[in-house]
């Protein structure tokens, strides 16, 4: 039996030595030491009890995960509330497949997704609608309060809560994020402490207007790998105030941050609520500075490699959110499409479009008039996980089109800014 460098209390002791059986003691046991891995002193309680993870896709090759979720369940063992979880990795409906594709991935990379989901639906999955990367957006509703532990995975939504909400969670890994959320606990160490909270970088905006949001993470992300940047400047663009706009703009910016580098927490100053308390009494002593203007944004941009076959061929699929995009954006999106195809005289869009958004934000969207306005130009809306969806290797002959750094980084698809995937929609540009 695993003897615990940790303190523990008499009820975390007594799971461990198998009291409430033996599979919540393995949990326990695999909880304790990831916390002694990284010398926590104890284990704290998880105060917003509905998780959310990162593993979602019923991957075949997955076999000790289907085994750890069959133990779980057989155990009757559940989530202390109901989690979300990152989205599914197909949509028939609303993203075509090939013949070929689809048994791909039915019969072949994702051929465990039905037994899997079933898996999940017995441990604590909220419902059919909790698939989303995106699930501390209101609509979805699993958003914790500032100060609130967490026990989650998926890097982007991760260093949203911890940002832009004021909540506390380290980046863990999948099945972690489970074990935790049954538990109850997870490790004291890193960004649930207020010692891991603080900056090592000082990041100073100096460009001419508001920066593309997944170029500026992209930069950041890159320079300060998994340290905790101290933005300055952002707010002369942004603002001082949370809103709709800045939600999104921080959860895009956010989410390159964790995929360029591995960004877990970032403070935006005058903004981000525990910059806005304690504004530079949070940068740690002998910080780094980096300095951000126009150049070396640009610098950034030009560097992404193409990984395309044929670099100067046309783009054939657009995917636009990843993560999901916020409702807001989903209007947004939707007016420049259909005022874009107006000044280009098309009624359709040129390339094949996907937009993504979580299923509650896609139920709300269908009730507005926006929702006929997207259809009527010929895009898809979708709440694939558009990265996973290219991990066919089929997909591989498709020239994807992304504004979305994440996916760049993780597949073959090329980035573009956001006025260079409108145009592309619209059909304003040749390639």
């Amino acid at each position: 039996m695993y003897v615990p460098k940790m303190e523990l209390t008499d009820e975390q002791r007594d799971i461990l030595n198998g009291k409430q059986g033996e599979v919540m003691a393995k949990i326990m046991e695999t909880i304790v030491m990831f916390g002694d891995m990284f010398e926590a002193p104890r284990l704290i309680k998880v105060t917003h009890d509905d998780g959310h993870l990162v593993t979602s896709f019923g991957i075949g090759i997955c076999k000790p995960l289907f085994s750890t979720m069959n133990r779980i369940n057989e155990a009757g063992i559940k989530t202390k509330g109901k989690f979300t979880v990152d989205p599914r990795p197909y949509d028939y409906k609303n993203v075509k497949c090939s013949l070929l594709e689809k048994l791909v991935f039915s019969k072949i990379l994702y051929s465990q997704q039905k037994r899997y989901e079933g898996q999940l639906t017995k441990a604590g999955l909220r419902d059919a609608n909790a698939f989303t990367c995106t699930s501390y957006l209101p609509e979805v509703g699993n958003t914790p309060k500032k100060g609130d532990v967490l026990s989650w995975a998926e890097s982007s939504a991760v260093v949203f809560v911890n940002s832009v909400l004021g909540a506390r969670c380290n980046r863990n890994s999948g099945m972690l994020d489970l074990f935790g959320s049954i538990l109850g606990y997870v490790p004291e160490f890193g960004f649930l402490t207020d010692k891991g909270r603080k900056a090592t970088w000082k990041v100073i905006v100096k460009t001419s207007k508001l920066p593309e949001a997944q170029i500026l993470g992209s930069a950041i992300g890159m320079k300060v790998m998994e340290d905790v940047p101290y933005v300055v400047g952002l707010d002369k663009f942004l603002g001082t105030e949370l809103t709709e706009t800045a939600i999104g703009y921080l959860k895009d910016f956010g989410a390159a941050t964790a995929s360029n580098g591995a960004v877990g927490l970032y403070h935006i100053e005058n903004l981000t609520p525990e910059a806005k308390e304690f504004k530079e009494k949070l940068l740690a002593p002998n910080t780094k500075e980096y300095i951000v203007d126009d150049e070396e944004l640009e610098r950034v941009y030009r560097e992404y490699p193409i990984m395309w076959k044929d670099k100067d061929k046309k783009g054939n699929l657009i995917f636009i959110g990843c993560p999901h995009l916020s409702y807001q954006q989903l209007c947004d999106w939707t007016d420049k499409i259909s005022s874009g195809l107006k000044e280009t005289g098309r009624k359709r869009v040129a390339i094949r479009t996907i937009l993504t958004s979580s299923p509650d934000v896609v139920e709300k969207f269908k009730k507005s008039e926006k929702y006929e306005d997207l259809m009527k130009t010929g895009a898809k809306l979708s709440s694939i996980c558009a990265l996973m969806y290219t991990n066919n290797p089929l997909t591989k002959k498709k020239r994807i089109i992304t504004s979305s750094n994440k996916l760049r980084t993780y597949s073959l698809a090329r980035y573009y800014k956001d006025e260079e995937v409108l145009n592309f929609v619209i059909g304003k540009e040749g390639k």
